[in-house]
């Protein structure tokens, strides 16, 4: 979900300032909280894993002026087992008058539980294609904006939904689990004549009907998560254009106030800018066979991705920019578990990232808007961005600001600084494009193991360190450079905001400027705690900037000259390792003193990590015979394994 980045704002003021951009993030997190408090249940409905949701057709009347849906949904489904019953969550205040399964009633039961248990007269075989039809009305709930507002804009009314993460049960029967999306959908949506609908997809047709009704068909053929279907009805003024690399259609369905806007038209005009900059770094828009385009809705202060139609309550660039990522980000690929949210909301906050960097902001104004982002991160000194299951109950964890969202997002910024431009964002595009995951749902593990495939870098350690792990480094950067030497010194040493993390290995960024203004960009390669590093330069050095670019997380840390250290660096150790080629048995000469030690695979694959204390021999007969290699103090050996 989603964005309220612009809610201080008065409604249509869109004057872009960093402290804004970070309070509406904190208002972004109250209203989702509020709108998801209610709903936050479960991640899988064990009831409804006995099939696969093929289809479904809502073909309801609504009236925005009336707190009332009636009507039917007819599931088409494949069964994966022998079915005897068949589940749909669906709320128990909304009332279900019948089931019709080829034309005969069924025996159904609607659960406390917001499960509607409906019985078949014989047991269905497995590998069958069926279909029923529920017929159902009342009143949905409309407290707290759970799913379903109905309201007024200017006097006039509205109605719209907003189902994330569990609130679709709470107008149609559907299927919830993160592992079934509902391969198509058709909205047939009756109403008022005077009020339009916007929702998923292609628009059909709009009819007339009697009694001065209309009904207006949609339909998407692009599998959506329940929680993505969504519509907006209202008066509306409806614009149409062409947006994308392959000119696919662009509706906004706006209300008339505020499309009278020159900055909302102007918004929406830059939104081409967007999606040209999104295809480009995350591959082609991923509905293009559809559209794109908003909707707008009354629910205050909020924005939510719908797949192929943005829901909006504003039209920052902001906001605009993060609805959009999602479209590659959430819908096309959606988190397999709430625990993984990130995936959504941390890639959404990246994308912004990414539209801030290349688009709206200076490069000192982007810096500034990292360095916000890392003071929110680093605020607390704990939290990991994945969400474990004992949290999964608390909603303002799952969607944590500081952590689904800003560290999320960062996270993805520091595996751009690992691999480099070019190749990251060739990743994402294989990532987006994986047919295991388009169109589907893929969790944590599965981004991890997308990387390894992209790239052949195992990012293991880094997931545990920043996905999985809690906190954040300090560093303390000592350097020297003596006078007629080449070379500067440095020993780097790290300690860890939260107790639970042992040590996070990271590439540092160093800027190195000289007394004549000459500069230099080293990286070093920090694996272990007190680590010395020796770096050539054709200058003399005047002073030396970490994190300079802002490209990892990192808080309080120390740049400072240390006259002495070219004592300690001058007298490092080198090492030789015997008998190598080895069988069982690995020794070392010429460590004097404990030292951390990896062994690595020649593909850069840790294989084994810990403290060398001198005269103790490394076991390595549990290895696999192959070429590995051996690094210590900053210094690489390669090694056999027979």
């Amino acid at each position: 979900m989603k964005k309220i980045y612009f809610s201080l704002f008065t409604t249509f003021c869109f004057v872009f300032t960093f402290s804004q951009t970070f309070s509406d993030h904190k208002s972004l997190v109250t209203q989702e909280i509020q709108t998801y408090q209610k709903m936050i249940e479960f991640n899988v409905n064990p009831n409804t894993l006995n099939y696969d949701l093929q289809y479904q057709r809502l073909e309801v009347y609504l009236d925005p002026a009336i707190l009332q849906i009636s009507g039917s949904v007819t599931s088409h489904f494949l069964a994966k087992e022998n079915m005897q019953y068949i589940y749909f969550d669906l709320t128990n205040l909304l009332t279900v008058s019948e089931v019709i399964y080829h034309g005969s009633n069924l025996n159904f039961e609607q659960l406390v539980t917001k499960e509607l248990k409906i019985e078949f007269s014989s047991e269905l075989p497995s590998n069958t294609l069926d279909s029923l039809t529920v017929k159902y009305s009342g009143v949905p709930d409309n407290s707290v904006r759970t799913s379903f507002y109905v309201g007024t804009h200017s006097g006039s009314p509205v109605l719209s939904t907003l189902s994330e993460p569990y609130g679709a049960q709470n107008w149609f029967p559907t299927k919830q689990s993160m592992n079934d999306k509902i391969e198509a959908f058709d909205f047939k949506i009756s109403t008022p004549e005077q009020y339009s609908v916007a929702a998923n997809g292609r628009l059909m047709s709009e009819t007339p009907l009697p009694n001065n009704k209309k009904l207006t068909f949609w339909r998407t053929q692009y599998p959506t998560a329940a929680y993505l279907i969504a519509l907006s009805i209202g008066t509306f003024t409806k614009s149409s254009d062409v947006i994308g690399s392959t000119s696919f259609p662009y509706l906004n369905y706006l209300y008339p106030d505020t499309a009278t806007y020159a900055a909302v038209q102007d918004n929406l005009e830059w939104t081409k800018q967007a999606m040209a900059i999104f295809e480009t770094h995350f591959g082609t828009y991923p509905f293009s066979n559809e559209k794109y385009g908003h909707m707008e809705f009354a629910v205050n202060g909020a924005a939510m991705e719908h797949q192929t139609m943005s829901s909006m309550n504003s039209f920052g660039k902001g906001t605009i920019a993060h609805e959009l990522a999602h479209q590659w980000f959430g819908d096309k690929i959606t988190c397999g578990a709430w625990n993984d949210i990130w995936l959504s909301e941390g890639f959404a906050t990246f994308g912004e990232q990414l539209i801030f960097e290349k688009n709206l902001m200076t490069h000192e104004e982007f810096l500034a808007h990292l360095s916000n982002q890392l003071n929110i991160i680093t605020s607390l000194p704990d939290g990991s961005i994945y969400v474990s299951d004992a949290d999964l109950g608390n909603i303002s964890t799952v969607f944590s600001g500081r952590l689904s969202y800003l560290k999320g997002g960062f996270a993805l910024r520091m595996m751009k600084w690992i691999l480099g431009d070019e190749v990251f964002y060739q990743m994402l595009k294989d990532y987006t494009a994986n047919p295991a995951f388009a169109y589907q749902y893929a969790k944590t593990e599965d981004f991890k193991n997308q990387i390894l495939l992209s790239t052949g870098k195992d990012f293991t350690e880094f997931f545990n360190d920043w996905i999985y792990g809690e906190g954040y480094p300090s560093y303390s950067i000592k350097w020297n450079q003596t006078s007629g030497n080449s070379n500067v010194e440095f020993l780097v040493s790290q300690t860890q905001s939260n107790s639970s993390a042992n040590f996070f290995e990271m590439p540092l960024p160093i800027r190195i400027n000289g007394t004549n203004g000459e500069t230099a960009q080293l990286v070093l390669e920090n694996s272990t705690n007190n680590q010395a590093f020796s770096k050539a330069v054709n200058f003399q050095v005047a002073s030396v900037e970490f994190n300079k670019e802002i490209q990892i997380i990192e808080k309080n840390s120390t740049v400072i000259l240390d006259p002495t250290l070219s004592t300690i660096s001058n007298s490092k150790e080198t090492f030789v390792l015997y008998p190598n080629p080895v069988k069982d048995v690995l020794k070392l000469k010429g460590i004097s003193q404990i030292s951390g030690f990896e062994i690595y695979s020649v593909t850069g694959q840790i294989i084994k990590k810990g403290k060398y204390t001198p005269g103790v021999s490394l076991d390595v007969s549990a290895f696999q015979p192959g070429s590995y290699i051996i690094k210590i103090n900053g210094k690489s050996v390669k090694f056999t394994k027979e």
